[in-house]
């Protein structure tokens, strides 16, 4: 083969992938209106995201330690759900007035369309040694003297190794979501979708129909969100 003919298939390679990039920055994927190309069965992950996880969860083995993924994908309509399910909750059941219980939502739970589960490239995780455990996402579980500790200590180890980073770190400076030591996202693939969102302007993304509480969504309050909320993230994964 001579050079031209190198250099002219090199050149066809790079354009069906950068294609194929584009395919997978799909707005709608990385809102979770459609799917991104996902592999499992009950837990969902973008491929090279579980290709990734895998090999973690192997040297995790090794050590002892049995990595349970409890929540990966999540789509659209079922974010929406979690959503709307807390939203009457704390409005009805606790009788917090709509602004008070957004902010409670807020803590934890994004807000439809802006969710990173939505990309399949975020994981929570725990031990799964201990497969009884109950309300397993609680931060003081993760801490000394918790269920979760041991696990927590090799992540903090190893899992850079394979791509994962604690998404909602601990720094006392970052605001938006609480502290959570069970979220990782696999950064080799999120931080393309993060990027992908900022220049699609990150306001365009929320719909607010059949979402409780939309209206409360004004410019003021998106504009705080979006700062803290989305952005104000681990920097390893910006």
């Amino acid at each position: 083969m001579n050079l031209r003919l190198l250099r002219v298939c090199l050149l066809f390679f790079l354009i069906c992938n950068i294609n194929f990039s584009q395919i997978n920055m799909d707005l709608d994927i990385i809102r979770g209106i459609k799917k991104p190309d996902l592999v499992g069965d009950t837990i969902l992950l973008e491929s090279r995201t579980h290709k990734a996880f895998e090999k973690m969860a192997n040297e995790a083995k090794k050590d002892g330690f049995k990595l349970k993924i409890v929540s990966a994908y999540r789509g659209y309509d079922r974010q929406k759900q979690i959503w709307n399910n807390k939203y009457n909750k704390f409005t009805k059941t606790h009788s917090l007035e709509p602004v008070k219980a957004i902010e409670e939502i807020i803590r934890y739970s994004t807000i439809p369309g802006t969710s990173r589960h939505h990309w399949g490239t975020d994981i929570d995780i725990i031990d799964g040694n201990f497969p009884d455990e109950k309300d397993a996402l609680i931060s003081s579980k993760f801490e000394e003297g918790g269920v979760f500790y041991g696990i927590k200590q090799w992540l903090d180890l190893n899992s850079k190794k394979f791509g994962f980073y604690l998404t909602y770190n601990n720094n006392p400076k970052r605001m938006g979501f609480d502290y959570e030591p069970w979220h990782y996202s696999y950064a080799p693939i999120s931080k393309k979708i993060l990027n992908k969102l900022i220049e699609s302007g990150l306001k365009q993304i929320i719909q607010k129909e059949n979402i409780n509480g939309a209206e409360y969504f004004n410019d003021e309050f998106l504009t705080k969100y979006i700062n803290q909320n989305i952005l104000d993230i681990n920097p390893d994964l910006k």
